[in-house]
């Protein structure tokens, strides 16, 4: 395992939409597992292939830290609540910054788990957030895009205002 570099806003990669997996190859699996590595080592709570460079339908979600990451490949938001939540995001990829976004409260989700089996589940909250987040990036969209205007905050002014203070 080895750790990626995340690709970083104004990489043009990151406006491209990602391609689906058709098969599981050893080079896809180093790639998972890189994945998680440069997610966790980076802090993140998910992380999606198009932000390593690779234009494939992947992305590893960890809504709880002391969890093993959860692999959907090819992930699609079948369903999504008419109840929303508006609550700050970030993105490894937008390195500084945070603001707030409106998502659906609940999702329903149909994929392919690491081992290429189907799979759908219903996916609430911060974990619901996490997928829509990600599967954002696999369509070439930033939560910059969805930011509720005025909330989009640079975190390193905050600091340098506490550390004033």
């Amino acid at each position: 395992m080895s750790l990626r570099n995340v690709r970083q806003t104004g990489d043009e990669i990151l406006r491209k939409k990602s391609k689906d997996v058709s098969e599981l190859t050893d080079r896809l699996k180093e790639l998972i597992n890189d994945m998680k590595e440069t997610m966790k080592k980076s802090g993140g709570c998910g992380l999606a292939a198009v932000q390593v460079g690779i234009l494939k339908k992947i992305i590893i979600c960890a809504p709880e830290e002391d969890k093993e990451a959860i692999v959907l490949i090819n992930p699609e938001i079948v369903s999504a609540s008419e109840e929303t939540e508006e609550d700050s995001e970030g993105c490894l990829s937008v390195e500084g910054y945070s603001g707030m976004v409106v998502r659906p409260k609940n999702i329903v989700v149909k994929a392919k788990d690491e081992n290429m089996n189907d799979i759908e589940f219903d996916a609430e909250g911060f974990f619901a957030r996490i997928i829509c987040h990600e599967v954002d990036h696999l369509n070439g969209i930033l939560y910059t895009d969805k930011v509720v205007p005025g909330t989009l905050k640079d975190l390193n002014e905050e600091e340098e205002t506490n550390e004033e203070e």
